[in-house]
């Protein structure tokens, strides 16, 4: 069957697929939503993820982190409860970890997992736990290598995790080469929903997003200061965050793009085109909402 050609992104398109209003209620109506990342050498990461799922409303946050740093992650973070969990010689978690993680993720309505993480045999056993998890799930950076085949995480949940890759990661989630991914990034982006049974993001100057069906979106992009270190965390967190308050895999991939493409075009307009700073991205989602809401 041949597939139709990708739909823009737009914000007509994305009226189609309204959020979940933020109703009158406490910090559990709004979405509860794990944040698991870092490690010894990257424990800015789950400040930036953290940081953009309260930017797009979420409710109540937890981080999971590595015991080292996870003081001052509470510190830089009073808005969280922040975990810190038992942590191996790489500085990334230790395997007596997992069972943790895996436990804290059924307490949560949605998990955005692997900013700042290490790549390890650990990381594998904690992207296998998570995808056995009931909860909405977001997968970044180390967990993405060690993603294992929907045919292999037999997950029950009926929300299919959403993958946020670059073409690196992507040639590892399909065994393929880095040039593969980026001669094709829609062929490569289809075949990575089709074999994990997810929605899928494959990221670049022009975006391409999938969900598990085949159907597509393509994002022309927020200009070049999104191509900054700490980016891709503040993707997930926004992701993560729209999850959490309700929204279903596809609507959180779809509008977390637009935001954070939107919010690159409006600090490239205060700022300039290169030069800001990932942590300034969430900052203006907010906005970026009301205005929506308002249209």
């Amino acid at each position: 069957m041949k597939l139709a050609k990708p739909k823009s992104l737009t914000l007509g398109e994305l009226k189609g697929r309204p959020l979940p209003p933020i109703e009158a209620g406490d910090k559990d109506d709004h979405g509860r939503l794990l944040v698991i990342a870092g490690s010894r050498d990257l424990a800015g990461a789950p400040l930036l993820t953290a940081a953009a799922a309260m930017r797009s409303g979420v409710g109540k946050l937890q981080i999971a982190t590595v015991a080292s740093t996870a003081i001052a992650v509470g510190v830089a973070m009073p808005e969280a409860m922040v975990i810190g969990l038992a942590e191996g010689r790489d500085g990334g978690f230790a395997r007596s970890a997992v069972v943790d993680l895996v436990e804290l993720a059924a307490e949560v309505d949605a998990v955005a997992a692997g900013p700042g993480m290490t790549e390890s045999k650990v990381s594998e056993s904690i992207s296998a736990g998570l995808c056995q998890s009931s909860a909405a799930l977001v997968l970044d950076a180390a967990l993405l290598r060690v993603l294992p085949p929907r045919q292999a995480a037999a997950r029950p949940s009926p929300n299919p995790p959403i993958l946020l890759p670059h073409s690196g990661e992507m040639a590892a989630l399909l065994g393929c080469s880095k040039g593969d991914v980026e001669a094709n990034p829609l062929d490569a982006g289809r075949r990575c929903a089709e074999r994990y049974g997810a929605m899928v993001l494959v990221k670049g100057a022009t975006s391409f997003l999938v969900a598990a069906d085949g159907s597509a979106w393509v994002y022309p992009g927020g200009g070049p200061g999104l191509g900054v270190s700490g980016s891709g965390d503040v993707l997930a967190g926004i992701i993560g965050g729209l999850l959490a308050r309700g929204a279903d895999p596809l609507t959180a991939l779809l509008w977390g793009v637009w935001l954070h493409g939107e919010a690159g075009r409006s600090l490239a307009s205060k700022i300039g085109p290169v030069g800001f700073l990932a942590r300034e991205i969430s900052t203006e989602v907010p906005a970026l909402l009301a205005h929506v809401s308002l249209e």
